[in-house]
């Protein structure tokens, strides 16, 4: 991760995303400032994947879904993407019904099927 010897600079190895903790409020100069912040991380090459912990976050709101869609699009004109950890329940049902596709932290990717697969029915398979 970090080593420190000789006085030199620590290294940081890139492949270890960078964590970023949620504000219990999320207000207009809060968002701003963490999109700016997530978009220096990825510029500055140090990670791909911000992780957004939503541990500390309040209540969720529409307001928090609409910052969390600026982090993601600050994350995405910069060339990276951002992950959530540990969002509440009400947060998560609330990010599902407002269909803002945001990724989860220990979530399997969801892709698309592949084109033109067809399933094989029997004839004696009951209909669905």
């Amino acid at each position: 991760m970090t080593s420190a010897c000789c006085g030199r600079l620590p290294s940081v190895d890139a492949t270890t995303p960078a964590v970023l903790h949620l504000p219990a409020s999320l207000g207009r100069h809060e968002v701003v400032a963490l999109c700016e912040d997530v978009r220096v991380r990825l510029v500055s090459g140090r990670a791909e994947v911000v992780v957004c912990d939503a541990s500390g976050l309040g209540p969720p709101a529409l307001t928090t879904v609409d910052a969390l869609a600026r982090l993601q699009l600050a994350a995405r004109r910069a060339g990276g993407r951002i992950r959530l950890r540990d969002p509440a329940p009400a947060l998560r049902a609330l990010l599902d019904l407002s269909g803002l596709p945001i990724e989860l932290e220990g979530q399997v990717e969801q892709r698309e099927p592949a084109l033109r697969v067809e399933e094989a029915v029997e004839p004696g398979d009951p209909a669905l």
